[in-house]
């Protein structure tokens, strides 16, 4: 199936969680790697490429979130599913904000944890069944330009770096254009109906791309706020599907969602 991985690289200080999903995976057939710790993640990716990462939070030297930044930092958008010990769920959202495609919670069963993978990869990949829009190739509006074929972001027909969890949310923007989005319904499209995600925990990446989208985040005109509800994307009345138009920007924007406002995964 297209979003079973190849390998999986697990960074986990925990010798018998190591133990426990190396067999668990390897008798599926799938490849199954190894860190103790973060401080090497950079120089073993430049020599194997897994399909996925499962990253812990808490680890001696190297912490997960700052293992995390480092890797976004350098432009990697590899996915990653983090692990977390913690029942506060404030790493949870700046893990999230950092660029992690989802978390699960300590103690799991292996069988979770390859059905998150299974839904990240989804998300990495195209969908069958998107766009709606008569399998549209790209939507221009303003200065940007969204390929859904090479899943990239053009401003200014420059690329624009986003993570796997920036991209599929503004996917589902892009294709619910001018529809008032519940944050209940966005957690469905991106996570499942069966996710943990909570309502809340969609604002932070709302915010992240306003910042990249709006020429004030502080007053949206693309990803409007819909209060009480949720969101709604207007690209504006020049955006129009495939390598035409240029558009404005419209309607007025809602107050922009702060990262603070943000609930626990």
């Amino acid at each position: 199936m297209p979003d079973t991985p190849t390998q999986v690289l697990l960074v986990d200080d925990d010798a018998d969680l190591r133990d426990l999903l190396r067999n668990f995976f390897q008798q599926r057939g799938i490849e199954f790697s190894v860190l103790h710790d973060a401080t090497h993640l950079a120089r073993r990716l430049e020599r194997e490429r897994p399909s996925i990462i499962v990253l812990d939070l808490m680890m001696p030297g190297v912490d997960g979130l700052t293992a995390l930044k480092q890797l976004r930092a350098s432009g990697d958008t590899i996915p990653v599913v983090m692990l977390t010990a913690r029942a506060d769920g404030v790493d949870r959202v700046i893990g999230l904000e950092l660029g992690a495609d989802d978390y699960l919670g300590k103690p799991f069963m292996p069988q979770e944890l390859l059905a998150r993978i299974h839904a990240v990869l989804r998300r990495h990949k195209l969908h069958p069944e998107a766009p709606p829009a008569e399998h549209r190739e790209a939507l221009v509006f303003g200065r940007f330009r969204l390929d859904f074929a090479s899943r990239t972001l053009f401003c200014d027909n420059e690329p624009v770096k986003l993570t796997g969890s920036e991209y599929a949310l503004l996917e589902v923007f892009a294709q619910h254009p001018m529809e008032t989005l519940s944050r209940t319904r966005i957690v469905d499209l991106l996570h499942g109906p069966d996710s943990e995600v909570t309502e809340r925990g969609i604002d932070v990446p709302v915010w992240r791309l306003r910042r990249l989208l709006e020429d004030d985040p502080a007053a949206p005109r693309r990803i409007q706020t819909m209060r009480g509800i949720g969101y709604m994307f207007v690209p504006g009345e020049g955006g129009e599907v495939g390598d035409g138009g240029d558009g404005g920007d419209g309607g007025d924007g809602g107050d922009a969602s702060k990262g603070d406002d943000s609930a626990s995964q």
